[in-house]
């Protein structure tokens, strides 16, 4: 662990993004201290531009709503999604990657067929049809996402567990006579886990970018304030009140960013001779 910390550390892009996940992080749980109100109450005259009220830093929208309040409540949804969509996605993936891989043969080929199938459909749309069907709430936009990100997952323990089922330590398991389900669980999938660690990281930044869009394009949860919702409101009179776009917009990039600099991070730190060979 200490070892994995180092290296860690010791790549500039993974600190940085740590930092902005952190703080991000904080803001999701500490937030709503600091706001107490609701991020959809008048607070003040509509389009009150930034830095110009400390009472409401990043000025109102045109409803008069707090721009502040809104980006704070906003991280809560957006880290929920991407992390929660995240796991519904590792539920999935992982054990038909690591079923396919493992058992090889018609199992194989019946199972990435499947997975194949998912992969033809573009995501996006996918995940606008599951939500539209299921009515847009928090629970439908997760499992939309998750639904459309699973098979990236399955393809990558697939591969893993291919090239870690004829290792020695899996043979001599094999001859001792232990089930196929303890000798994936206790022997392979343990030694699969850093690509899917990596991946799992750049999968909650695509997450993030979901939500927004389908948020974007009002299919979000409409009892919950997101990032998204606020570009989308704001689109219409961004030449009169850029900053109801703006702000929100750089949210998003910034938690995007910083996702994707600790997926970085993670591979050179748990892949070190992967990362220089690829320098």
């Amino acid at each position: 662990m200490k070892a994995f910390w180092k290296s860690m550390l010791r790549h500039p892009g993974g600190v940085i993004g740590l930092v902005i996940l952190f703080i991000t992080i904080f803001i999701a749980i500490f937030g709503p201290t600091i706001f107490p109100t609701s991020p959809w109450r008048m607070v003040q005259r509509p389009f009150l531009p930034p830095f110009t009220n400390p009472a409401v830093l990043l000025g109102t929208d045109a409803l008069g709503r707090d721009v502040f309040a809104g980006i704070i409540y906003g991280a809560r949804v957006s880290l929920l999604v991407g992390m929660v969509s995240t796991l519904v996605a590792l539920i999935v993936g992982v054990p038909l990657g690591a079923t396919a891989g493992y058992f090889g043969g018609r199992v194989d080929d019946a199972l990435m067929r499947f997975t194949e199938f998912f992969q033809t459909i573009p995501s996006f749309p996918l995940a606008i049809v599951l939500v539209a069907i299921l009515q847009p709430s928090i629970y439908s936009i997760v499992a939309s996402i998750g639904i459309v990100s699973w098979p990236p997952v399955a393809r990558l323990v697939r591969a893993e567990v291919l090239s870690l089922r004829t290792r020695e330590y899996v043979q001599a398991a094999i001859v001792t006579g232990q089930s196929n389900s303890w000798i994936i669980w206790r022997e392979i999938l343990p030694n699969a886990l850093s690509p899917v660690i990596v991946l799992a990281s750049l999968m909650v930044a695509t997450a993030i970018l979901l939500e927004s869009s389908l948020s974007f394009l009002g299919l979000g949860d409409p009892n919950m304030i997101s990032w998204g919702y606020m570009v989308g409101a704001g689109r219409t009179v961004i030449r009169q009140a850029w900053w109801i776009t703006v702000f929100p917009g750089v949210a998003i990039l910034l938690a995007v960013l910083a996702m994707n600099l600790v997926g970085e991070g993670l591979n050179d730190a748990l892949n070190p001779r992967l990362a220089k060979g690829s320098r």
